[in-house]
């Protein structure tokens, strides 16, 4: 690990978070090609999109229509076919060094390491990272201490329930005090009572961290929850809708879900949504 990296990841421990930048969207295009047919599928078409700095937007759309596509070029698995995603005048695909201890996931499966204890699978991207040791124990303690697991410090995976088991996933992406936070169907599993709960624990520590919050979700009681904003994606990523949630009453959020679920059917914008753009 070289000493720039080290000493930004050293003074991040220490308090010092680099200022966030916003995430451009232009263009973006990704085609597939099937292996037996040969055939084009088109996840992504000529998507734009901003997300600002500190910004919490959820993601919603039906199975297929490109959410994951997205969420594999924002955490640099895929590469675009066209267009780009560009933060801080990089990218996540091109540039995946440069992302590290700045970009964080939580995934649908909490992805733990069975013969690690929560600890040490907290203090996993530090380790990897090769943040020093005292300082590893110091921010993972503290974050188990925060998402309610100081008691269970030690405790394998398989003696934890899935609820607690996602709070250990959900502190060991805070513990890298990223710049982007990253969710996909991360409370979806979970009973209502454990998923509600989580989803307010997330938010507040995002928004207590200054981070900005991606989430990926079908559940559209769970973007409205918990975003700053709703994207709402049709066939191929067409963008039918951006919904800023502040300009709905919470009175109104029953129209609101309707709205977006006919949305959703139709591939087309629902009118009653324009009401607030």
């Amino acid at each position: 690990m070289n000493g720039s990296m080290n000493g930004s990841m050293n003074g991040s421990m220490n308090g010092s978070v680099s200022e966030p930048t916003a995430i451009e969207v232009t263009n973006l295009r990704k085609v597939f090609r099937q292996a037996t047919t040969g055939q084009s599928v088109v996840a992504i078409d000529r998507l734009n999109l901003r997300i600002a700095p500190r910004e919490v937007v959820a993601i919603v759309g039906q199975t297929g229509c490109g959410k994951s596509t997205f969420f594999d070029m924002m955490i640099g698995l895929e590469q675009p076919s066209e267009g780009e995603i560009r933060i801080g005048g990089k990218t996540p695909y091109a540039d995946f060094d440069a992302f590290r201890g700045k970009m964080a996931t939580v995934f649908q499966q909490d992805r733990l390491l069975p013969w690690r204890t929560s600890y040490d699978n907290v203090r996993l991207p530090l380790e990897l990272m090769g943040i020093d040791e005292k300082i590893q124990r110091e921010r993972s303690m503290r974050w188990l201490k925060r998402l309610g697991l100081e008691h269970f410090t030690n405790a394998y995976p398989h003696e934890l329930s899935g609820g607690m088991r996602q709070r250990v996933a959900i502190a060991r992406a805070f513990v890298l005090q990223p710049d982007i936070l990253l969710a996909d169907e991360a409370f979806g599993h979970l009973d209502e009572v454990t998923a509600a709960e989580l989803r307010s624990t997330f938010l507040a520590l995002a928004r207590e961290s200054g981070s900005t919050a991606i989430l990926i979700t079908h559940q559209l009681e769970e973007a409205i929850a918990v975003g700053d904003r709703i994207v709402v994606f049709g066939q191929s990523a067409k963008l039918l809708a951006d919904i800023h949630v502040a300009q709905w009453k919470p009175e109104d959020y029953g129209l609101l879900r309707e709205a977006i679920q006919t949305t959703l059917q139709n591939n087309s914008p629902d009118a009653r949504l324009a009401r607030a753009s």
